[in-house]
């Protein structure tokens, strides 16, 4: 949504203090020069890129628009559902969430947090986790370095699209002067018209350079540090699950864990202690 609402306030800002200088749309509007920008910019990121990074920034850019938010209402229901799991796992033991965390997409326990199981790698995350410590005999040190490899790994995929968008970025306002450049030798081969037609080309030339600099600076450069934002969210978001994780491998009662799971989230989306606290009755008294 704030994605939407920054393009509209962009092109609005500029839309009108064009017109406040009696501008006129027409002039603006030059395909060919977009199809030269975009094509070359895609060309550029394509000669860059690997097939790798061709698919995860495609895949990044279409979840700008919407996508996991991760809010206060999302970790809240992280923290419920880590505290369920918990819960079941002291009343009956580890064998007794095998089934929950080998088909999250059937269990009864994921389905109580949509936010949670509708991102992949948040799940992937949890059940290999649970999975490992049924599995082995780790150390809850060694099962937090094994965590902290996996959230490594993941931050590394997710950083891979903005790296991409930004180097594009930088090269759109060159770019832009290659489509003006264009539009010059073009108006050069009309110097024996009119000032008028002249001018109109000389005008629609020096578009090319406008295009470059906007989808530069007022969209493509906002976009790699949007999906940035989001990839350290992300980050911090599994860094909760692994001291919640951490926590009760060693030892800790389930609330107790879920409270260190609490202090791990950042200060502007972590719940108060009484706020979670009311949640975690409330789930108590529907059991």
């Amino acid at each position: 949504m704030y994605v939407a609402i920054g393009i509209v306030v962009v092109f609005g800002a500029i839309g009108l203090g064009y017109l406040m200088e009696h501008g006129h749309f027409s002039v603006l509007f030059q395909p060919a020069e977009l199809v030269i920008i975009g094509g070359a910019a895609f060309g550029t990121f394509v000669i860059a890129s690997s097939k790798k990074t061709i698919t995860l920034t495609l895949k990044a850019v279409s979840k700008i628009f919407g996508g996991h938010e991760i809010d206060k209402k999302a970790y809240v229901e992280l923290l419920l559902l880590l505290n369920e799991i918990f819960f079941k796992v002291k009343r009956e033991g580890f064998l007794a969430i095998e089934a929950d965390i080998d088909h999250p997409d059937e269990s009864e326990v994921f389905k109580k947090y949509p936010s949670v199981i509708s991102s992949a790698s948040t799940v992937n995350f949890i059940c290999d986790n649970f999975r490992t410590i049924i599995s082995s005999n780790m150390t809850p040190h060694e099962l937090e370095t094994l965590m902290e490899i996996d959230m490594a790994a993941q931050e590394h995929d997710a950083m891979i699209p903005p790296a991409a968008l930004t180097k594009v970025s930088d090269g759109l306002p060159a770019l832009g002067i290659v489509a003006a450049v264009l539009g010059v030798v073009l108006t050069m081969g009309k110097i024996s018209e009119p000032p008028e037609v002249l001018g109109h080309s000389i005008g629609s030339a020096l578009v090319g350079t406008f295009l470059g600099i906007l989808a530069s600076y007022g969209f493509v450069g906002p976009m790699a540090t949007n999906l940035e934002n989001k990839a350290k969210e992300h980050e911090a978001y599994l860094n909760v699950i692994k001291t919640a994780i951490v926590a009760m491998a060693s030892g800790a009662a389930p609330q107790s864990a879920v409270e260190s799971a609490r202090r791990a989230i950042p200060i502007a989306d972590r719940p108060e202690f009484e706020e979670l606290n009311e949640e975690i009755k409330n789930w108590k008294g529907n059991q």
